[in-house]
């Protein structure tokens, strides 16, 4: 496998303006070592990354300016340039982080200087008047309080300008908003920037509440407070602005809330203004002049639900729910809130909108759950199962299991499995079995049909709650009913997801009950013994889907397991074979060996006897039998393993033999797909546990025992001549497949498990481990006979995987350095190219092309023209920097060029002569095939092409107007003018 490719760090270099580093130049030293040159000499990068390298140094100084006595004034100059760097950069530059790091690093002494520095700046930049640069200044302020400490006493000491800012800047992006209506990019753009707005209003108020509360307490009709109102004001308008992304809105429903909660007093009596609020029960009487004139618009009982549902996420988010503080007002609000989500969900339909409702509810069984540690008894009875609402919630969650939407189903899990958590909490003390909410639960959910996608995660959730017994003892073959459901591949994951859930559950408590008592016989008798009976007689795709999804979860969970089905399979195979429709005991036993050892819970020792269990001779069974599956998982037996640097026993090999013997001829193409790709896998594992072999050989040790119940030490040397014989014979026997005759399925699949060989087998570069094996020692004149054979066969993909296996053969084992036999095959291939028969065309394209890709092509073409009739005569003057593909392409082309240009004139004479004797269609065919050897876009001989080109085009014109009579555009296939004869 070869190394990700390591990804290029770019970063953007900051550069300023000659007027500010004026200054900064009068205080460099001679030898350019002092802050100032440093500093100086980092602006004069280019690079990035070389800039923070730089600064990292002056970080260096920055922190022992104490030690050493450097001028005031070059002080002050250096912190204004880092100041000015500071704020040029943009947000999402690794240098901001670099640049804050080095102003927190200033020695005490200059703190002072520095935030008066930074304060200066800031200032400059709130009182811009470009709105364009305001996305800028908002991204500031918001570094400005992420982990940088000199940033944040900065944005402390100037809060109230801060927020004047941010009071000024959200009405203007709305009003830009709306006048932009229509233009879908600049919107986004700007509701972006709206949203970052938001952000920074409440980060501002979150980092700074000491400094908030205590102006609030010393003024409190202080600008700050009137900046506030008019903060909440905005959010409120934004809120119901329904022109806005939802996630704009949404998070000003969070700033909204944030708001109230830092203004509003007491706080004992928050929730209830809060709850008024989303209950739409707002009495002006008793709630705050202020309130009412911010927060007006959202008081009326006709405000949309959509302000609602993101109130209450707001509630949920920004309220403090943990130990109790709110006290009984925030229980009933906690209740409220379920109460308003729920009425929600039933009016909000549409995708988006109903996946943040299930969201925000599973927010709120999370808050449920955490307020229950603290709470009164009150709210615990009014969180049991049992009250009405966690009744209407449960109703919510079996009406949503189902949704159309991933995210929905999701969060509807998760809603159900905190439910359960919830109630356990609100009775916590009574026994989980005598409790009559999960016996009456379990009733439900076992009573619904199977093929209910929600009951499998509903009660994987249960089981975690309850405990497996409990859902058992109401019904014992549950295990073998949702065996039978995953006939249905849409079922299966969410079936195996159960089981496994439950056959964890059912082992740990047996573990844990048992009381040192044997338990394992139970636990099979429960879950693998009706696993072996479907796999035996079960239908060919329900054995398929359990094999895939559940066998390798039962295995990971008690691998011990395998003995057991080993040996229940073992004592039927030999009665109960299966047939073309069963696997059987035979095939049953064949699929769990196999998926055992490719998941590693199996290793097979030299003699490939697993514990004297498996013999060769029940796998050979396997090999051959008749079902098709089983013959694969046969063959995976033998060529799949967990560890890819596993050595290929010599008993191994041995049934690879046996079964290409009789496997090649399988007329269904799924199962030569996977013959061929278990053999790839295999041939990888000779290979790479050869180079481990070359190693162990190198380094004269004795590779260690593969299995603990029978030590064999392999001896490298011999490994890596049992791999190399083995090559040689299968190679010899894949080629013996394709003689004159056999079938497409056998010379399909022969062909495509030799070009896996060569893929894989390709020769060693230098410097590395000597490979075990090449295809060429394999390859012997007859095979090279047999392959060019094989273009004769009428299927385009067996001519195509016998060229691309001739390609990938070297040149000396191919046999074409005579030119008797180069020239016969010219002469075989241009003669096919002018045949009758329609395939031959085909055939000799496949054959020139093979050609072109052989050196001397370009003279053999010469050598074999002397003795025709056609003059070809070609002069390249720019042979020598061309690939010597291109030239024979080049001269392949000219030579069909110069033939079909006869054939043309003697066309014209007798169109009917000449479809009898020499269709020209081949000659086309073929000349299209050899224009796709070479990149037309990557020539070196560039002036030869442009004339060949010419002659092309003009000769298929001149071929067009020759068969007019008979071609026609609306005829593809060819149409007599005689037969459009009506009379």
């Amino acid at each position: 496998m070869g190394l990700k490719k390591k990804k290029e760090i770019r970063v953007d270099s900051v550069a300023l303006e000659e007027p500010k580093l004026e200054k900064l130049k009068s205080f460099v030293d001679e030898e350019g070592q002092n802050l100032a040159s440093l500093l100086l000499r980092s602006l004069q990068l280019t690079d990035g990354v070389q800039q923070i390298h730089c600064i990292k140094q002056i970080v260096l100084l920055l922190e022992e300016l104490n030690k050493s006595p450097m001028c005031p004034d070059m002080i002050h100059s250096c912190l204004e340039v880092l100041v000015v760097m500071y704020f040029s950069v943009d947000s999402k530059n690794p240098l901001k982080k670099v640049l804050s790091s080095s102003l927190d690093s200033i020695h005490h002494i200059f703190k002072a200087e520095a935030v008066h520095s930074y304060t200066s700046y800031l200032q400059e930049e709130l009182n811009r008047a470009d709105h364009f640069l305001y996305r800028k200044v908002m991204d500031n302020l918001s570094s400005s309080m992420e982990n940088f400490t000199l940033g944040i006493t900065c944005v402390t000491d100037m809060f109230l300008e801060v927020l004047q800012f941010l009071h000024n800047v959200l009405p203007m992006l709305q009003d830009q908003n709306r006048q932009l209506i229509g233009n879908r990019i600049a919107q986004t753009q700007l509701m972006h920037d709206l949203l970052t707005a938001v952000k920074v209003s409440m980060i501002l108020v979150q980092r700074v509440p000491d400094k908030f509360q205590q102006l609030l307490r010393n003024e409190p009709s202080s600008p700050v407070w009137k900046t506030m109102c008019g903060l909440l004001n905005c959010f409120t308008s934004i809120l119901t602005d329904v022109e806005l992304l939802q996630n704009v809105q949404s998070t000003t429903g969070l700033a909204v809330i944030l708001y109230l909660k830092m203004m509003f007093e007491p706080v004992e009596k928050l929730p209830l203004l809060i709850g008024s609020l989303l209950l739409r029960s707002v009495e002006n009487a008793t709630i705050p002049g202020w309130f009412l004139n911010s927060c007006g618009s959202v008081c009326k009982e006709d405000s949309p639900d959509l302000v609602l549902l993101f109130l209450c996420q707001g509630s949920l988010a920004m309220l403090e729910w943990t130990h109790g503080i709110m006290g009984r007002n925030g229980e009933k609000l906690l209740l409220d809130i379920l109460m308003v989500l729920l009425s929600l969900s039933s009016r909000l339909k549409e995708p988006s909108v109903a996946m943040l409702v299930s969201r925000i509810l599973a927010m709120w069984t999370s808050t449920a759950l955490d307020v229950l540690n603290v709470c009164s008894e009150d709210l615990q009875c009014s969180l049991n199962g049992n009250a009405d609402a966690l009744g209407t919630l449960l109703e919510y969650v079996y009406t949503h299991w189902e949704h159309p939407l991933d995210a929905v189903r999701h969060q509807t899990k998760l809603i159900f499995k905190n439910l359960l958590q919830i109630h356990m909490a609100a009775v916590n003390g009574l026994e989980v079995k005598l409790d009559p909410f999960f016996a009456r639960l379990t009733k439900s959910l076992l009573s619904l049909e199977w093929h209910s996608k929600g009951k499998y995660a509903s009660l994987a959730c249960l089981v975690e709650c309850v405990g497996v017994e409990s859902i058992l003892t109401v019904d014992r073959t549950i295990p073998a009913q949702i065996l039978d459901v995953m006939e249905e591949q849409s079922f299966a994951p969410y079936a195996s997801n159960l089981l496994e859930a439950m056959f964890v559950n059912h082992k740990n408590y047996l573990t844990i009950t048992s009381q040192g008592k044997p338990w394992i016989a139970h636990w099979h008798d429960t879950w693998v013994a009706p696993l072996l009976v479907i796999l035996c007689e079960g239908k060919s795709l329900q054995t398929t889907y359990i094999i895939d999804y559940y066998l390798p979860k039962l295995l990971k969970c008690s691998p011990e397991s395998l003995s057991y089905m080993v040996t229940i399979l073992n004592t039927s195979a030999a009665t109960n074979v299966g047939s073309t429709n069963s696997r059987g005991a035979l095939g049953a036993l064949m699929a769990c060996l196999r998926t055992a050892r490719a998941h590693g819970h199996l290793q097979f020792t030299d003699n490939f006897m697993w514990n004297e269990q498996v013999s060769t001779g029940l796998i050979q069974q396997g090999l051959v039998h008749r079902h098709d599956q089983v013959r694969i998982d046969a063959l995976g037996l033998l060529c799949e393993s967990h560890r890819t640097t596993e050595i290929v026993s010599v008993e191994e090999m041995k049934m690879i033999h046996f079964f290409i013997m009789y496997n090649l001829n399988s007329q269904s193409p799924s199962v030569r797909q996977q013959i061929c790709c278990l053999m790839k896998k295999l041939f990888c594992r000779i290979q790479e546990s050869s180079q481990v072999l070359y190693k162990m050989e190198q380094s004269k040790n004795k590779l260690q025992p593969i299995s603990d119940a029978e030590t064999v030490n392999w001896n490298p040397s011999m490994a890596l001549k049992y791999y190399k014989e083995f090559m040689i014979s299968l190679s010899d026997r894949l080629f013996e497949a394709l003689f004159p005759g056999s079938s497409h399925p056998t010379r399909f699949s022969a062909l495509t498990i030799l070009e896996s060989i060569a893929e894989i087998f390709s020769p060693s570069e230098a410097g590395c481990s000597p490979a075990v094996f090449e295809l060429a020692q394999a390859v012997a004149d007859k095979h090279v006979q047999a392959l060019i054979q094989c273009f004769t066969n009428s299927f385009e993909e067996v001519k195509h995987l016998a060229f691309d296996l001739l390609r990938k053969l070297p040149a000396k084992v191919l046999g074409l350095q005579a030119p008797e036999m180069f020239q016969a095959l010219l002469q075989a291939a241009m003669d096919l190219s002018t045949s009758t028969k329609h395939f031959d065309c085909v055939t000799a394209s496949y054959m020139l092309n093979f050609l072109i890709h052989q050196e001397g092509m370009a003279s053999n073409i010469s050598a074999w023209l002397l003795g025709q009739q056609v003059s070809f005569s070609v002069q390249m003057n720019e042979q020598e920097s061309a690939d010597f593909v291109e030239i024979n392409t080049l001269a392949v082309i000219r030579c069909l060029l110069a033939h079909l240009e006869h054939e043309i004139l003697l066309s014209e004479k007798s169109l009917l002569q000449a479809a009898a004797l020499f269709p020209m269609y081949g000659r086309v065919h073929c000349i299209n095939g050899a224009l796709q050897q070479v990149s037309l876009k990557n020539l070196s001989m560039v002036s030869e092409w442009r004339k060949t080109v010419a002659n092309l085009i003009l000769m298929s014109y001149r071929l067009s107007a020759v068969v007019s009579p008979v071609v026609h555009s609306s005829s593809p296939e060819g149409l007599i003018p005689m037969d459009t004869d009506t009379a």
